[in-house]
């Protein structure tokens, strides 16, 4: 009986996949949620590739998934994927179903690259044993759904199966310790310029050992509690890193790669900190399938970050860019909000990572906006910040409270009218930053930018020959 109800489900679900085009529908959720409706074991029975990598973590799972995922395939691996980063039930459900045959069966892939949901896990790992686990890293996300990242940690080591190979961030004490008793490599970045040993954030997730409970002292941090400690009571301290980042080089577009005390010279990938990290990621992840160091430097040298996280291109006088910053997750905020400031130049940025069911709420847990390092914001290079949707006065409010003048900041709840508040001066990178709820939304605003920035730039260049 379990297994005609599950050939019912998917066949009804394959059925709803073309229906979803003709509409329109990226159907990254939707096959998935309704064959789950109509068997709710379907993962149970549904067909998976003999190699899965679940990739999991508070920041970096859909980047590294669609890193990794673009290595394997451009070394002519057939590989199963959820890129879009539909990560719970559903949309692993959807990646799985869409790959296998009528009858259940996984068609030819030789493996699966899964980003899965840490909240998930209970409902996915019981049915979906993955080979290789990798844990970007565990920080404070959504508090109204994860709470405390240890938390989270523990929910995963509750339900990873016992036989995955954990890939884990050294620089991490929280997501590393995830998962003891499983095999277990590290990944992590040496000492970096402008490291600090005092947190300069206002999130510190860990402050005292986890097994004394006395107070870490940081050898160094990258930022938040991201880097390297020791406990002076126990001797407790960061693991070694089997991977290890070093001689990095954001000028120059450079890094050397540590392993078993031979470098590798790479190609970044990104001028972040936090892209440094996902790079690291996959190549740990990579060498953990058996490549070669050899094998993949050509096949990183061509990667990039997928243009639903990042984009830019040069529109008329200015470079519009599109920046993914998720809401309600004041770490990826502040990570964002420094890399901005440090970028040379002047900046105009228009704020767009609203939670879009807000509008329809008269109150909501806005406690990660003043998590979130605003601070940043108030640099010089920054000249004008618009705030929009239905959290822009709360924005306005943190703004102020970071110290950003007010003749700085123009708030403006219409999304698309805010575009046309920014000034588009000529030489100037004009941002708009968005959040996972309002990624469909971030790209029709970001072409009305992109038709407003060439109307400015008609206007200023008339302006100009009237004057010559």
């Amino acid at each position: 009986m379990g297994k005609l109800r599950f050939l019912f489900a998917l066949w009804m679900a394959k059925l709803s996949i073309p229906a979803l085009k003709i509409t329109h529908h990226d159907g990254t959720d939707f096959p998935g949620s309704l064959a789950c409706r109509l068997c709710p074991d379907f993962l149970r029975y549904v067909g998976k590739p003999p190699t899965i990598v679940a990739i999991t973590g508070t920041n970096g799972k859909t980047t590294v998934s669609n890193l990794l995922t673009d290595a394997l395939e451009a070394s002519g691996k057939n590989v199963l994927s959820n890129r879009a980063g539909s990560n719970i039930v559903s949309g692993i459900s959807t990646a799985l179903l869409k790959g296998c045959d009528l009858l259940g069966r996984m068609r030819p892939y030789d493996l699966a690259v899964l980003e899965i949901d840490e909240r998930s896990s209970p409902r996915i790992y019981p049915y979906v044993k993955p080979s290789f686990v990798i844990v970007t890293n565990l920080t404070r996300d959504s508090i109204m759904r994860n709470a405390h990242p240890a938390y989270i940690a523990d929910i995963l080591t509750r339900n990873i199966p016992t036989g995955a190979t954990m890939i884990l961030n050294a620089d991490d004490l929280i997501s590393c310790g995830v998962s003891p008793e499983n095999p277990r490599v590290y990944f992590g970045i040496d000492r970096l310029p402008g490291d600090t040993v005092a947190c300069k954030n206002l999130i510190d997730d860990l402050r005292i050992c986890p097994k004394c409970s006395a107070k870490l002292t940081y050898i160094y941090r990258h930022y938040h509690h991201i880097g390297k400690a020791v406990c002076p009571a126990c001797g407790f301290h960061s693991p070694d890193s089997d991977y290890l980042a070093t001689d990095v080089n954001m000028e120059e577009g450079t890094m050397s790669l540590r392993e078993g005390g031979t470098n590798y010279r790479y190609r970044l990938i990104s001028d972040s900190v936090p892209n440094l990290y996902n790079m690291v990621t996959v190549i740990a992840a990579l060498r953990q399938l058996g490549y070669s160091h050899g094998e993949i430097i050509p096949l990183l040298a061509k990667a990039s970050i997928t243009s639903t996280r990042y984009q830019a291109e040069q529109v008329g006088h200015v470079t519009l860019i599109r920046q993914m910053s998720k809401e309600k997750n004041a770490l990826a905020g502040s990570r964002t909000f420094q890399y901005i400031a440090q970028r040379p130049g002047r900046k105009e940025l228009l704020l767009m990572m609203n939670c879009l069911g807000d509008a329809h709420h008269w109150s909501e847990n806005t406690c990660w906006i003043f998590d979130a390092d605003f601070e940043y914001l108030k640099d010089d290079s920054v000249t004008q910040l618009v705030c929009t949707g239905a959290r822009c006065r709360d924005y306005k409010l943190r703004l102020l409270m970071a110290g950003v003048p007010e003749n700085r900041i123009v708030c403006q709840p219409d999304e698309f009218k805010a575009a046309e508040c920014l000034h588009y001066t000529p030489g100037d990178d004009v941002y708009v930053l968005f959040g996972t709820d309002s990624m469909a939304l971030s790209y029709r605003v970001y072409d009305h930018m992109k038709q407003t920035a060439l109307q400015r730039a008609a206007e200023q260049d008339k302006k100009g020959q009237v004057q010559a």
